[in-house]
């Protein structure tokens, strides 16, 4: 922004910052923004006819926050207008530009989606950790999380999303599709993220999120069996991954000395399995994000892209190393 308003004067004046300004702070110093808007630049209108567009940094801003909050394109316009840190992060001045309108947003994360620039950002994202040292190699964290859809047939169409399925977990069913992601079992960054039905089972996807200099894989007693799996036997490097998969409870049978050892070994296994979990943590409830929010797993699949790579951000955050990260690329 050109010249403080009266009002950012006395914005500034406050006590205390809010947590949403300081998250925003943050992630604004972390983003490659010169990198990332480089990176958009073939694909976005070059304005020559018709209305000028808008900035690509402007846009984007606005983008990853709508994920960062879980927001509608309408929520996110108004949210702006209402938000004094939203506003700031965006770099909006009100006397020489408005927020952009939620057609315009609309039409933006088409443009990404039909490039599949939001799988560019994420991998963006892990070469950066990586060439930062900050990934370690040679052990991966395999899990699914399901992720709900709206099961009503109220809609245009009167029917469900036809890339959705149901699936039974406990004792109640769900609808929709799981994210199935892959963890680097030292550092907690995640590296490999698929997309499938709910009714798709996690261990057909193991193969596909184990990396190529993995020689141990980690799971919950849903991947049991993965070894015997042809895509896996038949691979020369999958099968000699160690697969250390968590058993069941109830196929512990050893007793006294023994049953207390198979125990201990489980503990160990899960507090590495552990780590996947922190990353879906933070993408269903720290961004909010439980359900799809759009139809079909491909349009929902570049948003979680985005968020499972801003999870990295967020995490290298709360590590202490976002220095360390941006010295890579500075």
């Amino acid at each position: 922004m050109s010249q403080l308003s009266f009002g950012d004067m006395e914005y500034t004046n406050r006590r205390r910052k809010t947590k949403r300004e300081l998250f925003l702070e943050q992630m604004d110093k972390i983003i490659p923004w010169a990198d990332w808007v480089d990176m958009i630049t073939a694909y976005y209108p070059s304005g020559k006819r018709g209305r000028p567009p808008i900035g690509i940094e402007t846009m984007l801003r606005m983008y990853l926050m709508q994920n960062w909050f879980s927001l509608s394109d309408e929520g996110i316009e108004d949210a702006v207008y209402d938000s004094h840190a939203m506003r700031s992060f965006l770099r909006i001045n009100f006397l020489e530009q408005q927020v952009p309108d939620a057609t315009t947003l609309l039409h933006f994360r088409h443009l990404l989606e039909e490039h599949a620039l939001g799988k560019a950002l994420f991998d963006d994202i892990h070469n950066r950790l990586d060439k930062a040292g900050l990934i370690m190699h040679g052990g991966s964290v395999v899990d699914a999380t399901l992720i709900s859809a709206p099961s009503s047939t109220k809609n245009q169409t009167g029917e469900r999303d036809p890339e959705m399925h149901s699936t039974k977990k406990g004792n109640q069913w769900h609808f929709g599709m799981k994210v199935h992601a892959g963890v680097d079992a030292g550092s907690g960054y995640v590296h490999t993220i698929t997309g499938t039905g709910a009714n798709v089972h996690d261990v057909t996807q193991a193969h596909a999120l184990i990396r190529d200099d993995d020689e141990v894989g980690y799971g919950d007693s849903g991947y049991l069996g993965v070894e015997k799996r042809a895509e896996i036997r038949d691979d020369e490097h999958l099968s000699k991954v160690d697969f250390r998969i968590n058993k069941r409870p109830s196929s512990i049978k050893a007793t006294g000395i023994g049953k207390v050892f198979e125990k201990y070994l489980e503990r160990r296994k899960s507090s590495t399995r552990s780590k996947v979990e922190h990353v879906f943590q933070i993408v269903k409830r720290y961004f909010g994000c439980h359900k799809t929010a759009y139809r079909g797993i491909a349009k929902n699949m570049n948003k979680f892209f985005v968020l499972f790579g801003c999870a990295n951000l967020v995490m290298c955050i709360r590590a202490g190393r976002a220095e360390e990260f941006t010295d890579c690329w500075a």
